[in-house]
């Protein structure tokens, strides 16, 4: 199977960057192309080498958009793998098993990796089910971490690419969702691990803006229309509990209110039956 990489880098991190490719290369079973995309920056100073296939975007179009020009790149892979670029691969049978997970189940349509920080721990946050108490636990989830994950190239063509309305947060869940209700399996392997640093979302300006504003994209492109109100009030409870931050809150509630009045593309939501694997698989749509 043909397997491509896709990075995203705004230009900051360029011994991290160096450090994963290194871990890219080092695989026992190559990576039939890898697309390094800037976004927003010159790739000019990070002396990328020459198998990397650089993309230099003029304006940063965020995770969505970004991942997204990769794809242009990738389109006639069999799987792409997205890594964040301060990550790093291990193992060097990654790609190995990759392959093997795929080639033994045709309906799965992503896989994500296990991610943990420099001491070997993995947040709870990082673990795609509601029983986060094992990280070492695998098997069918409902949803995958951004920083390190692989999707079908079939899966893709059939659901479609990133939503680049969302630029960041939640475009994960937006995929899993597309994928869940189109028939694809989504697998959490913990045996595939990316290091990463221990790090929080609200590092960014923007994190409780995104954060609610998309929610409510998902909402309103996704859900069955019963489901809207109950998934948003749960979310909203959740966060009140939750953030001390008070400039937090009023970017949350700001998000919130723009995520009514801004365009989120079509809305197809899910197929009934869709609520019910999720929830049987322990975690329904509105968690």
């Amino acid at each position: 199977m043909t397997l491509g990489v896709a990075i995203l880098t705004m230009g900051t991190r360029p011994k991290e960057l160096a450090a994963l490719l290194a871990s890219v290369k080092s695989q026992t079973t190559p990576a039939t192309r890898t697309v390094v995309v800037g976004n927003g920056c010159s790739l000019a100073e990070l002396n990328l080498p020459p198998w990397v296939e650089a993309v230099a975007l003029a304006e940063n179009l965020g995770v969505t958009g970004g991942r997204n020009a990769a794809l242009e790149r990738l389109r006639d892979m069999d799987l792409v793998l997205d890594l964040d670029d301060d990550g790093l691969l291990v193992a060097d049978t990654d790609f190995e098993r990759i392959t093997r997970l795929y080639e033994a189940d045709p309906g799965l349509g992503i896989v994500g990796f296990r991610i943990a920080d420099e001491t070997g721990l993995t947040q709870r946050r990082h673990v795609p089910r509601l029983r986060a108490g094992d990280p070492m636990r695998g098997g069918t989830v409902t949803t995958f971490l951004g920083g390190a994950h692989v999707l079908s190239g079939k899966m893709l063509a059939q659901v479609g690419d990133w939503p680049a309305s969302f630029f960041f947060s939640h475009e994960e869940t937006d995929m899993a969702w597309r994928a869940l209700d189109a028939g694809w399996k989504i697998a959490y392997e913990p045996r595939l691990l990316l290091q990463h640093p221990r790090t929080s979302p609200a590092r960014h300006a923007f994190f409780y803006r995104t954060n609610a504003r998309n929610r409510v994209f998902l909402a309103r492109r996704r859900l069955p229309a019963v489901l809207v109100p109950v998934y948003l009030g749960v979310w909203t409870a959740l966060t009140v509990a939750r953030t001390r931050d008070a400039a937090g809150l009023r970017a949350w509630f700001g998000g919130f209110a723009e995520g009514w009045r801004t365009p989120c593309g079509t809305r197809r939501p899910m197929r009934w039956s869709t609520v019910w694997n999720m929830t049987r698989l322990g975690r329904p749509p509105v968690l």
